[in-house]
């Protein structure tokens, strides 16, 4: 869906009397290579065995880069598909580097090799999630949908630790895995990670056959509540993603305990919110075309075209996104839709516009 098109995706953009201030861009995710060697079930791009026409060539990925930085120096991570099959990710990388600008990477684990391990130190990048959506080969090779992918994330994992490369654990909850979520946080705290990140399942490319497998709204609450829970008892950094109601419970919990939320008491989640989509987070294709995020399939502009600068303020997409007080439904009533805001991607999946109200949320504001 082109910029232009999107206005008929319901009342917004368009709707806000003025554009709201301009947030600070704190994380890009960067879709390098849509070439995988999984086949993911749940996977946003549809990833495959390419090869793909239209990705950024070396001079128009270094040309991004200059683009960013010229707005701000956030978080970039190299994802894909699977960013290790890109000849040049290394170059990247380390150009990133040089720019000031923070690269991690999201490779899927099985290329990581004592070699390429080491070739990401070199290059700079600061941390790598790699995923386990199963405590063990038989869940997490189904939900990968290649034989050996189990063995090979954590081969891959025992790789950038020998390193000295610090890595998170990703982990996409569904009903096939839900049960196994604690043991997954045992093995990641087992193998040595620095973190580990669950992502609640948005239907949006493969994801669209299996959303039968999604978690309802009771499921989602009681495993933020647990999630919560655990942040008193181990000691990697927790975070939800594609979970905004997250900072909604926090919040709940928090007051009934007496305890003020601040950095010292939560750390990051004191100062994120939920939904980052088009605010302090975009998301770039691997053909250059500029999203809120990766699960919300909207045109806001192409870098092939257009400065990233250029999209990234002047947006009617990201401007829309801007205004909470655009939200509608009980989204738009909520007195945490400043914390919180809804997944816009959800929203959008399930009724065409990206400014609805969740559509898996149980409370009542």
């Amino acid at each position: 869906m082109t910029e232009n098109a999107s206005a008929h995706a319901g009342k917004h953009p368009g709707s806000h009397p003025g554009k709201p201030s301009q947030p600070t861009l704190r994380l890009v995710a960067w879709e390098t290579t849509r070439n995988c060697n999984l086949a993911c079930v749940h996977c946003r791009a549809s990833a495959t065995c390419g090869p793909y026409t239209g990705e950024l060539d070396t001079k128009a990925a270094i040309n991004l880069l200059d683009q960013i930085a010229e707005v701000a120096k956030p978080i970039i991570i190299l994802t894909g598909g699977e960013p290790l099959l890109r000849p040049d990710i290394f170059e990247i990388a380390a150009y990133g580097t040089s720019r000031g600008l923070r690269m991690v990477m999201a490779p899927n684990g099985t290329l990581v090799t004592p070699e390429t391990a080491s070739r990401m130190v070199a290059a700079g990048i600061k941390r790598i999630s790699i995923s386990l959506d199963g405590a063990s080969s038989r869940t997490h090779d189904r939900f990968r949908g290649v034989p050996g992918a189990f063995e090979g994330a954590l081969r891959g994992i025992r790789a950038a630790r020998q390193a000295g490369l610090a890595f998170q654990i990703n982990t996409t909850v569904t009903q096939t895995n839900l049960d196994q979520i604690p043991k997954i946080l045992a093995l990641a705290e087992e193998m040595g990670a620095v973190a580990h990140h669950i992502f609640l399942l948005v239907p949006t490319g493969r994801g669209k056959y299996i959303v039968d497998q999604a978690i309802d709204a009771r499921q989602y609450e009681e495993t933020l509540n647990w999630f919560y829970d655990q942040g008193r008892k181990t000691r990697l950094q927790l975070k939800a993603t594609c979970a905004p109601h997250y900072y909604r419970i926090l919040r709940q919990r928090a007051r009934a305990e007496g305890i003020k939320v601040t950095f010292e008491t939560h750390g990051l989640d004191a100062v994120t919110r939920g939904c980052l989509a088009g605010t302090g987070f975009c998301f770039i294709s691997h053909r250059g075309i500029v999203q809120p995020c990766g699960f919300l399939d909207l045109n806001c502009g192409d870098v092939t075209r257009n400065s990233f600068g250029e999209i990234w303020r002047n947006s009617e997409i990201f401007a829309s996104l801007r205004d909470l007080d655009g939200l509608e439904g009980k989204c738009g009533r909520c007195q945490y839709r400043r914390v919180c805001g809804g997944c816009r991607a959800r929203a959008y999946e399930a009724t065409g516009n990206f400014m609805a109200e969740e559509p898996l949320c149980l409370y009542q504001p």
